[in-house]
């Protein structure tokens, strides 16, 4: 699909580390164009560089530095905004905004877990987006909410997705090491987690089995059904700075081989409408077959980031296989993911061209 007028796009929280994601990843978009950049009372009114302290790689895009930062209202010269905000501001903003007419495309946790909003990975869930039609419905509002997954289970339920689809996933073990990179700036302290590895993340463990459940559902006449699955779940910090890396264990409704679930992770390629959007890899899924395989260092940009990296797929003594995933956090976790979501938007029409 070619784009002969690119779409005005806004970045709600522009000035966090998300949003420094979201304004470096958008500022050469094939179809998306920055008009507006906002955050909070303290940095509204100033320039961009005056109240950006830049921290992620790489230097800002040049054609952001003047842009004076507005206000978190819904006055912004755009259609659609991504949104990099704390949860208890978004959970307020945000409704704000698909009031006024806006299409948010949402990475705070704060509307994950509500039924009609679309929890989206486009090659997993595309069918969800029709979700929509019943939020602007039982909400009155002519804009939309969709929101990306956490950061550690999108590298979950992507492999899981195709071995859902050939055996059945019905019960899953899992066990994360995440970069510290997922905490945010200035993230955890360094005397926490140097020579150190923190066995609990708050809240991150009932995410996992919320959100996975909810993206390996159905939608069942206009209305969300989660999947029959049951997910243990253990997330832990480590001393790596991005790509998170997950332990699975997974029990199948029917029989697999190790060579059949390699076949299907390597042939998955998601759904059709997913395929060759702008932001979206060719192969979603990179299957490893070296024995210390895959690696966060090593493998976390796989496909500019975008793709799950899986390996050491072996059989499993308590259910029936066991692998490892490493997934990019900030990217296919986050902003790059969130943006994946908007060019679905407007493959499906639900943003205009």
């Amino acid at each position: 699909m070619t784009m002969r007028n690119k779409i005005a796009v806004g970045v709600l929280g522009a000035t966090g580390a998300v949003g420094q994601r979201f304004v470096q990843l958008l500022a050469e978009h094939p179809w998306f164009e920055i008009a507006a950049l906002a955050a909070s009372e303290r940095s509204a009114g100033k320039r961009y560089a005056e109240v950006c302290k830049w921290v992620i790689p790489g230097d800002p895009p040049p054609t952001v530095l003047d842009m004076v930062v507005q206000p978190l209202e819904p006055t912004l010269p755009a259609r659609l905004v991504f949104s990099a905000l704390p949860a208890d501001v978004a959970r307020e903003v945000e409704p704000q905004f698909a009031q006024a007419g806006y299409a948010v495309c949402t990475n705070a946790s704060a509307y994950r877990p509500v039924e009609d909003v679309p929890l989206l990975i486009p090659e997993v869930n595309a069918d969800h987006v029709t979700l929509i039609e019943g939020q602007r419905r039982g909400r009155g509002w002519p804009g939309l909410i969709v929101a990306s997954p956490n950061c550690t289970i999108t590298g979950v339920a992507l492999p899981l997705k195709p071995l859902d689809m050939a055996f059945g996933v019905r019960k899953v073990f899992m066990a994360s090491m995440q970069a510290i990179s997922g905490a945010g700036y200035p993230g955890v302290a360094s005397l926490d987690i140097l020579d150190n590895v923190i066995p609990y993340i708050a809240g991150e463990e009932e995410k996992f089995e919320q959100e996975l459940r909810k993206m390996l559902g159905r939608v069942v006449d206009g209305r969300h059904v989660n999947a029959n699955l049951v997910l243990s779940a253990h997330a832990n910090r480590v001393p790596v700075f991005d790509g998170h890396t997950v332990s699975l264990s997974v029990g199948f409704e029917r029989r697999a081989t190790v060579d059949e679930v390699l076949a299907a992770l390597r042939d998955f390629r998601g759904v059709e409408i997913a395929r060759g959007l702008p932001s979206a890899p060719e192969r979603p899924l990179v299957v490893r077959t070296e024995p210390d395989r895959p690696q966060p260092r090593r493998d976390r940009d796989a496909e500019g980031g975008m793709a799950i990296s899986v390996g050491r797929v072996r059989p499993c003594p308590l259910l029936d296989m066991r692998m490892t995933t490493v997934s990019h956090n900030t990217l296919r976790g986050a902003a790059s993911g969130a943006i994946l979501n908007a060019e679905l938007l407007v493959a499906t029409g639900y943003v205009e061209r």
